[in-house]
Order: structure tokens, then C-alpha cells, then sequence
């Protein structure tokens, strides 16, 4: 199983968005690096849910917001770690809708379940495999770590 490292910062911020944008999904961008052990996840970006059919149950990225948080990504020298999003009243696993729709091999994919406008558990899975047809979800274990600067 791999991890998936993330700032406590983030960690809170993620379950915070979901809480706020109850009933509806939340969703934005996690950003961060790669290395030997896994993505360290240092800060995350809030997308719109640009779902108006279901936001109760899906969530959707516009693609010209995605370009732009990547773009910015890059010139703090980060990477599009992965995806956040919540799960309203539904456990934190992912749906059959949440794989048809995850393109992003190698990244994460963190969910976290809001029961009744509080966020519960949270989770987070690895899509892996060489291509579309190959994709599958790994479990990770999430590490909430404080970067060195967040030191005292």
C-alpha cells in the first residue's frame, strides 16, 4: 500500500471545503511533489463544481480551471498531485462514476465523507495501471506530516 503525505493544513482545509459546501460535493486540486516514498501534498486549490444536474452526488472540474491550477502549480514548482472531493451522507470510497471519470494515472484521489454537514473519515487511493483500460484504484494509507518550515 502507498502513502499518500499531506500537511495538516491541507488535511483540515479539505474537510473544511466539504463541510462548507454541504449538501452539495466539493472538489478542487491537491498540489505537491513526487518522490521515492509517495506525493508529498503541500498545499490544495478549490475548484467549482460545475455539476448543476447532481452536485449533490458528482462533482466536476471545469477544464480552463484545471489548466490554470496546474499552470500556477508550475511556477511554484509543484504538480498536480491529485483530486479531492466529498461525499455527502455517502461513505469515503470510491463510486463507479468517481473511476469512469479519473484520467490522472499516478495521482491521488481523496474523499471525504460528510455525514450530516460534519466531515467523518477521510481516504484516499492511488490510480495506478500503464493506461485507461488498465486503470484501478489503490488504497493509500494517508500521513499527515508538517513540512519542516511548519516546525517550531
Amino acid at each position: 500500500m502507498s502513502t499518500l503525505f499531506i500537511a495538516p493544513t491541507v488535511y483540515d482545509s479539505i474537510r473544511t471545503h466539504g463541510e462548507e459546501t454541504y449538501p452539495h460535493e466539493c472538489c478542487g486540486a491537491l498540489l505537491g511533489q513526487s518522490t521515492a516514498e509517495g506525493w508529498r501534498v503541500v498545499a490544495e486549490v478549490r475548484a467549482g463544481n460545475t455539476r448543476t444536474d447532481s452536485a449533490h452526488n458528482r462533482y466536476n472540474i471545469a477544464p480552463l480551471e484545471l489548466v490554470e491550477i496546474e499552470r500556477k502549480a508550475r511556477q511554484q514548482g509543484l504538480e498536480i498531485a491529485g483530486f479531492y472531493h466529498s461525499h455527502p451522507d455517502h461513505p469515503a470510497q470510491w463510486s463507479a462514476t468517481d473511476f469512469e471519470e479519473a484520467h490522472w494515472l499516478g495521482c491521488s484521489y481523496v474523499i471525504t465523507e460528510v455525514a450530516r454537514g460534519k466531515a467523518a473519515t477521510t481516504n484516499a487511493f492511488l490510480l495506478t495501471g500503464s493506461n485507461e483500460e488498465e486503470k484501478r484504484f489503490e488504497w493509500q494509507t494517508i500521513q499527515i506530516e508538517a513540512r519542516p518550515d511548519d516546525m517550531n
